[in-house]
């Protein structure tokens, strides 16, 4: 009788719950404790290595930070471990440990810093940029570099020699690159030279900031700049005491990373020591195994190929291969050749693969795991059906942020779960915001709001010990914004992401639009993310990209999509205009259509909005072909001079 009654509970249990609105959050909860496992595991392993490198000795090479200690601590456990594979170069662990000593020695001589008794001997080489004074113990060498193995030598041998790093990203010259200079007080600049020749307009007020000058790797004498990879050529491969590079704090800057600069001059973020242990830990939250091959093509000047692609892989002691630059073309002989088990991605690059005519290499891959941020709903369906059976998770990020997110689910389109166990361990919250002032809604009692399921909201995340937020190089007017206080109570302080989420009834997390990206038209918040992915489920579009421009006689900005077509079709304006008619509110559905051949975006594939938005919509200034939604008409129709004077004179209703 009692197996009968226990019997009946646990069938009744699943209503009750649906009758109470939890079974959606609760038919996670193994999946969420396991993740929530894992990652309470991963602390345990990285803070034991933290523990472990405090208690070495400090002459030793694993009592430095930890990106010393644990290249010194894999090279001792795996030495002959392929670490990086870049076209026929092949580097194990052994061998990078060695190679970092080198450069780590050479940054060392120009600090002015020369070896002990036991040690003397080994090397010699001159210290680069002799004319310039020492660098001083934690100065900022910036790295202006494309992505190759002597960029890590270079990076890893900063660190060893207690300087920091600054990754300079590679386009920038003139103007915004002495601005990034001057914001990270770089002493020292290290410089590819394939860019020596872009880059002779700008030597001379170089030279003028008094800096240390190399060149990874010289064929011809260039006056005033040293040979970096020379020096380090010249040097022993011991390694150096770790007590050069030990941190006094954790939360000290070992690195600045550039922000992409889409809305102005990029910023250089503060990344710690803190930062940098924690980023050894993301692959292994991801699920990737040491013995996995990694196929990482995106920029070392960015965060998600330093610190999360290679820093990740230190973490689990697993394989790199190393693309300079992404080719759709090569991609998949690239993963046969190197028998590559997990891709890390940025959106743009899974949308360039799906785009591409089928090939043969793309069958009998071996790839089980794509990881990475940016992957919309319309590509992740066709990435997944036509190179599956494999795995995609979607993670979510910033460079100075102090909040991440898994889906550890794969749910499709969601970037990770906001459960009650995740939130435990790495807290975050969705607040209501408002468009049109630009800032979080708060009460009466001026406490910010929480979204509601559904609701977009503002994502944010406390600042603690734990989670800080170092802020940017230079004046604190560069955080304005960044930082929230009073949000639920008097005196508590949080970091606002700038993104807007949604957080559904079962919990999941997906991304909805950026702040400065949501325009208001109609007195309705236009969310282009959301307005994109619509226009991407029509067959004929390759691309879209949507932004707000400004119409005289009008309030707010009007939606402009740029759309780039899907080889062979043409734009079909009926389709296209009864689909936005059907699928989008009026408020939100795109006044202009502006076709171009491909869309502008930046370095790390992030499209350009503000740019695009500055350009307006004047025939007689673009090239590209225009249409216009004339509402009287019921259709998209090209915006000739006539129909733009018509606009102007507000004799054309849109």
């Amino acid at each position: 009788m009692a197996a009968l009654l226990l019997l009946s509970a646990l069938l009744l249990l699943p209503l009750l719950l649906l009758r109470l609105r939890l079974w959606p959050q609760l038919r996670w909860f193994a999946a969420d404790l396991a993740f929530v496992v894992r990652a309470m595991r991963c602390k345990r392993a990285l803070r034991a290595r933290a523990l472990a490198a405090a208690a070495a000795d400090p002459q030793g090479p694993e009592g430095g930070c930890s990106l010393a200690w644990r290249l010194a601590q894999l090279a001792r456990q795996r030495p002959a471990r392929t670490f990086l594979v870049q076209g026929k170069r092949r580097f194990s662990y052994a061998e990078a440990e060695r190679a970092s000593n080198r450069a780590a020695r050479a940054f060392l001589r120009a600090r002015g810093w020369r070896a002990g008794p036991a040690e003397r001997g080994g090397g010699g080489g001159a210290a680069g940029g002799a004319a310039a004074a020492p660098l001083a113990p934690g100065a900022t060498v910036a790295l202006l570099l494309p992505s190759s193995p002597e960029f890590l030598w270079l990076w890893f041998g900063l660190a060893k020699a207690g300087l920091r790093a600054a990754f300079v990203p590679t386009a920038l010259r003139r103007g915004a690159l002495l601005h990034c200079l001057r914001s990270c007080g770089a002493r020292a600049l290290v410089l590819a030279p394939e860019f020596l020749e872009s880059l002779e307009p700008d030597l001379p007020a170089l030279r003028a900031l008094g800096l240390h000058l190399w060149a990874a790797g010289l064929e011809t004498p260039e006056a005033g700049i040293h040979d970096v990879l020379a020096e380090a050529a010249a040097e022993a491969e011991e390694p150096v005491p770790g007590c050069l590079s030990a941190p006094r704090s954790v939360m000290d800057t070992c690195l600045y990373i550039f922000t992409s600069g889409t809305t102005g001059l990029p910023k250089a973020s503060r990344i710690s020591h803190l930062k940098v242990l924690q980023c050894q830990g993301f692959y292994q939250l991801c699920g990737v195994r040491p013995e996995d091959v990694i196929y990482l093509a995106l920029p070392l000047y960015h965060m998600s190929g330093s610190l999360l692609g290679i820093v990740g892989c230190l973490g689990i002691g697993a394989t790199v291969v190393l693309k300079p630059k992404f080719s759709a073309g090569q991609f998949w002989e690239d993963c046969q050749q190197h028998r590559v088990t997990v891709f890390q991605y940025i959106g743009e690059l899974c949308r360039f693969l799906v785009n591409q005519p089928p090939n043969q290499a793309e069958r009998g891959h071996k790839i089980r795991l794509a990881v990475g941020s940016g992957l919309r709903p319309d590509t992740w369906e066709r990435f997944v059906r036509r190179f599956g059976p494999l795995q995609v998770l979607e993670t979510y990020g910033l460079t100075e942020g102090n909040v991440a997110t898994f889906n550890y689910t794969r749910q499709r389109g969601a970037v990770g779960r906001a459960s009650w166990l995740y939130r435990h361990l790495f807290p975050f919250s969705l607040i209501r915001y408002d468009a049109a002032t630009g800032e979080p809604v708060r009460d009466v009692q001026g406490r910010c709001v929480a979204a509601s399921p559904g609701e977009p909201g503002l994502l944010v995340a406390p600042v603690s010990q734990q989670s800080p937020f170092l802020g940017y190089a230079g004046g604190p007017e560069l955080a304005r914004g960044k930082l929230l206080q009073d949000v639920f109570r008097p005196g508590d302080v949080f970091f606002n992401t700038g993104d807007l989420l949604v957080c559904d009834d079962q919990g999941f997390l997906r991304f909805h639009d950026r702040t400065g990206d949501t325009f208001r038209w109609k007195g309705e918040n236009v969310a282009t993310t959301e307005v994109a992915e619509i226009l991407e489920a029509l067959d004929f579009l390759q691309e879209v990209n949507i932004y707000g421009v400004p119409v005289p006689g009008h309030e707010g900005r009007a939606g402009m999509a740029a759309l780039v077509l899907r080889p062979p079709h043409a734009l079909d304006l009926g389709q296209l205009y009864a689909h936005v008619f059907e699928n989008l509110p009026p408020y939100a559905r795109p006044r202009f259509l502006r076709l171009q051949e491909s869309l502008a975006t930046t370095e790390t594939f992030k499209q350009q909005k503000v740019r695009m938005a500055s350009e307006g919509f004047d025939p007689s200034t673009l090239c590209d072909p225009l249409y216009v939604l004339d509402q009287t008409a019921g259709a998209y129709l090209p915006l000739t001079p006539a129909r733009y004077s018509a606009l102007l004179a507000g004799d054309l209703r849109i």
